[in-house]
């Protein structure tokens, strides 16, 4: 069974990058940190109807790095790989042996004294992590100061000795070169298959790496128009491809019956348009049936609202079944068994994680598993399947608390705990996420998540808008939430019009809808029903997110002054023209779906002023704080500098603070606590809630331009 190296927080594929300029990154603010503030909210009846704890939540806890994550069993289930802080504080992958562990007696924390660090990134944390299927490579991926131009790593993950870490093969090395598409297949454990873009930076050619001597070679060629990629699982090989027409933006799947040109006829080898989706519909490939590849997996809204799951005919474009749709959600992830292809389950969201059941026994795990758990209210996850299956990681995932990991031991129906997420986290209690139903202001039902700060009557309240826009928030822990609402702030998530997931018109609903639009009308409804619902003080709303979140919160300032109170903007654009001409050279088979999307801001400079905040600053009303990767490759720093320059040339509140080792967001800990730490005080200040003390982060490398002008002007 092929499958792919992923994590979250990080796009592998280009059409996943398609639908998200973001990975939400963390708050921002100025120098203002160097004040003293702690437990600035006092009042005695928010206190006693606090959600969280009654103490401050140490920030350090809430976005330091956690303890131990993406445990990882190997295939042949004698090892396990997880993420967790080398001794200078830095993610990197840990290696246990199980059959030492197991036989020893040890208990978890006793264990952790035995296990193998087995790479040692010095400086960003690693957060993509795989096992190859020889059971003895690992697979990483990593940038640099983000980039984005990751690369794939290998090490030697068994049969090492001693304390040293193996030395680390960059698979994919080159200047400017960036990875993604890649694959591995038990049947073929001393290979895999990864796209790259080092031959032409604007797509992704497929190359086949063998493990022992790191050898590549190109497999297939991307005539350009290509944004992913395909195998079939038999003969592991690239079969199909995913298509975008750069005039149109329509999607095509483009298979062939075989890669073999010496042994396949040339009709065999011969690449077919099979499934064409016009602009407006969605769909794609899942995967190959276990039949040579002459039938698939597809999802498809063409004559249907939400994707549907069929099963297909890949030479005549036949619908040969069609398996599952839900009239609210798309078809989500589906688990197919390893060797006959046949469909186990699959997932659905509109609000929560729901799985539907086609293998009684796959159903009966999770049942197990779901009996097993301490919180009734958790949801189960698998992180990772010994490749017979006999052995399970799962996990417990709770929105009030943090990941519990187990070990499923299928045969002995035993579940045996593994580790927490973060530990550090478990004395203090959390406020548990809502998910609720919010109408549009024309009656349109949005999905909305809430975590409230207090238990009765009103708080003040952060609308946390995610990025994307093409994206969505979910139930679950959300580290941010838990931080504000312990801090006295109600947080209202909200998935508005554009918003992925909810079938086709819901997304193409916020076509041409920024700024100005429907989409910004949608938060301005979220906010309008929780002052309605006694949840917010109206007098006290902050807008905070990071890319099209941060974009949000630059409209919602100058297009709605009146509704906000404060914004925090994180790696947002302010000028969505100069947003698209400076987008990675790979997206380029995208940016026309994007003007599709967003409105003709390349004919139309009207249009473009129109929904660009930057052309709108004297509207604003309320202080904001802007914060900024240096590398970032999506929003470039140009985007946050032109419109912080301008508000200070008008003398609008605005502060800035730059980072210069990040990107799309703020991946290095001493980054994430600062500049939270910052955003805290201005949060305490701005809408009166509680503040912990602030100390400069060792480490940190926060920078502060407006100041730095200031002070070079009054010299």
């Amino acid at each position: 069974m092929a499958s792919r190296l992923s994590a979250a927080g990080i796009v592998l594929s280009l059409a996943a990058a398609a639908s998200a300029f973001v990975a939400m990154p963390s708050g921002a603010a100025s120098r203002i940190g160097t004040d003293r503030c702690t437990d600035r909210c006092t009042d005695t009846m928010l206190q006693s109807q606090r959600t969280t704890s009654d103490e401050l939540i140490p920030r350090e806890i809430l976005f330091g790095n956690p303890e131990n994550v993406s445990p990882l069993l190997s295939p042949d289930g004698k090892h396990l790989a997880y993420l967790a802080p080398s001794p200078d504080g830095v993610m990197n992958v840990f290696i246990r042996d199980l059959v030492h562990y197991e036989a020893s007696g040890l208990t978890n924390g006793e264990a952790r004294k035995f296990d193998r660090m087995i790479t040692n990134e010095p400086k960003r944390a690693i957060r993509s992590v795989a096992w190859a299927y020889d059971s003895r490579t690992i697979l990483y991926m990593n940038d640099k100061g983000g980039d984005e131009n990751f690369h794939l790593f290998a090490v030697n993950a068994v049969g090492t000795n001693g304390t040293d870490v193996p030395p680390v093969r960059d698979l994919t090395p080159g200047e400017n070169v960036k990875a993604q598409n890649i694959f591995t297949n038990y049947r073929y454990p001393d290979q895999i298959l990864v796209g790259t873009n080092e031959r032409d930076s604007k797509c992704f050619d497929m190359y086949r790496v063998f493990l022992a001597t790191g050898e590549k070679f190109v497999d297939t060629i991307n005539p350009g128009d290509v944004i992913g990629w395909k195998t079939e699982d038999e003969s592991f090989e690239i079969r199909a491809a995913t298509v975008r027409n750069s005039e149109d933006s329509s999607t095509t799947v483009r298979v062939r019956f075989s890669a073999d040109l010496v042994e396949g006829s040339q009709d065999d080898t011969e690449w077919r348009d099979v499934f064409h989706f016009p602009y407006g519909e969605e769909g794609g490939l899942l995967n190959f049936c276990a039949d040579g590849g002459k039938t698939g997996y597809l999802t498809s809204s063409l004559g249907r609202e939400t994707t549907a799951l069929l099963k297909v005919d890949l030479k005549t474009g036949e619908t040969l079944e069609e398996i599952y749709s839900n009239e609210k959600c798309n078809v989500g992830g589906v688990t197919l068994e390893k060797d006959t292809k046949e469909l186990r389950a699959l997932t659905i969201n509109y609000a929560r994680t729901e799985r539907v059941f086609f293998d009684e026994e796959l159903e009966k795990d999770y049942e197990f598993l779901k009996s097993t758990c301490p919180n009734p209210n958790a949801e189960i996850g698998v992180a990772s399947r010994s490749l017979d299956e006999t052995k399970w990681v799962a996990m417990y995932l709770q929105s009030d608390g943090p990941t519990e990991y187990v070990i499923y031991d299928k045969t002995e129906q035993t579940v045996t705990p593994l580790f927490v997420s973060n530990p550090k986290l478990l004395p203090y209690t959390f406020s548990p996420m809502e998910d609720v139903r919010i109408p549009a202001h024309d009656g349109l039902e949005l999905v909305g998540y809430l975590t409230r700060a207090v238990t009765e009557g009103p708080s003040p309240m952060i609308l946390l808008v995610h990025g994307g826009p093409w994206a969505r928030d979910y139930w679950g822990f959300n580290s941010r939430a838990q931080w504000f609402a312990n801090r006295g702030y109600a947080t209202l998530q909200v998935n508005f019009r554009g918003s992925t997931g909810y079938g086709k018109t819901f997304l193409h609903k916020g076509d041409k809808q920024w700024g100005v639009g429907d989409m910004q009308h949608d938060l301005t409804s979220a906010v309008d029903w929780a002052v309605e619902q006694g949840i917010a003080d109206k007098d006290n709303v902050c807008i905070y997110g990071g890319s099209y979140g941060g974009y949000a919160c630059l409209a919602g300032l100058t297009f709605t002054p009146d509704v906000y109170k404060c914004g925090v903007d994180i790696v947002g654009p302010s000028n969505i023209k100069t947003l698209l001409d400076s987008i990675p050279d790979y997206w380029a088979p995208l940016r026309n779906g994007m003007l599709l999307k967003i409105g003709d801001v390349d004919g139309d400079e009207e249009f473009n002023k129109k929904i660009s905040p930057l052309f709108h600053v004297d509207n604003i009303k309320a202080p904001l704080l802007i914060g900024q990767g240096a590398n970032d490759p999506r929003v470039k720093q140009a985007e946050a500098d032109q419109i912080a320059f301008l508000m200070q040339k008008k003398n609008i509140p605005v502060e800035y603070v730059p980072f210069p080792d990040e990107g799309h967001g703020f991946a290095r800990p001493e980054n994430r606590v600062d500049f939270n730490g910052r955003a805290e005080l201005f949060l305490a200040k701005h809408l009166g809630g509680r503040a912990e003390e602030f100390a400069e982060v060792e480490g940190s490398t926060a920078t502060f331009p407006l100041l730095e002008k200031e002070e070079a002007v009054a010299k």
